[in-house]
C-alpha cells in the first residue's frame, strides 16, 4: 500500500459526493432554464433586456457546460456550450428574426426535456 492511496480514496469520495450534489440540483437548474426561456423576448422586441433573462440564460448555460463536463455529463455540457454560443451570437444583434429566436428556444426546450429524462443520455 502506498501513501497516496488514502488521498486518492478521499479525492474520489469527494468527487463522487460533488457529482451526486450536481445531479441532485439538475431538476431545479433545468426548471430555472425553462422559466427563463419563457421570459425571453427577442432582441429588439419591446421589453428586451440583454442583461435580463437572456443574460442569465447565457451565464447559466456557460456554468452548466463547464460543470457538466467536470462531473461526467459530457454530452449535457457539450450541448449547453452549443446553446450558449448560439445565444451569444443572437444577442450580438440589435434585431433577430422571430424564427431564429423560436428555433433557438425550441432547441433549448428540447435540451431541457431530454436532460430531465436522462442527462447522461445526451450526446
Amino acid at each position: 500500500m502506498t501513501m497516496t492511496q488514502p488521498a486518492d480514496q478521499q479525492f474520489f469520495a469527494r468527487l463522487a459526493e460533488l457529482n451526486d450534489k450536481f445531479a441532485a440540483r439538475m431538476p431545479s437548474t433545468f426548471g430555472r432554464l425553462a422559466q427563463l426561456s419563457q421570459e425571453l423576448a427577442p432582441a429588439g422586441a419591446p421589453g428586451f433586456d440583454p442583461a435580463g433573462p437572456a443574460g442569465e440564460l447565457q451565464a447559466m448555460l456557460h456554468t452548466l457546460a463547464g460543470s457538466a463536463a467536470t462531473f461526467g455529463f459530457r454530452g449535457l455540457g457539450h450541448h449547453a456550450r452549443l446553446l450558449e454560443q448560439r445565444l451569444r451570437v443572437l444577442r450580438a444583434f440589435d434585431a433577430v428574426a422571430a424564427g431564429e429566436w423560436q428555433a433557438w428556444r425550441a432547441e433549448l426546450d428540447d435540451y431541457i426535456a431530454a436532460a430531465l429524462r436522462d442527462p447522461k443520455a445526451l450526446t
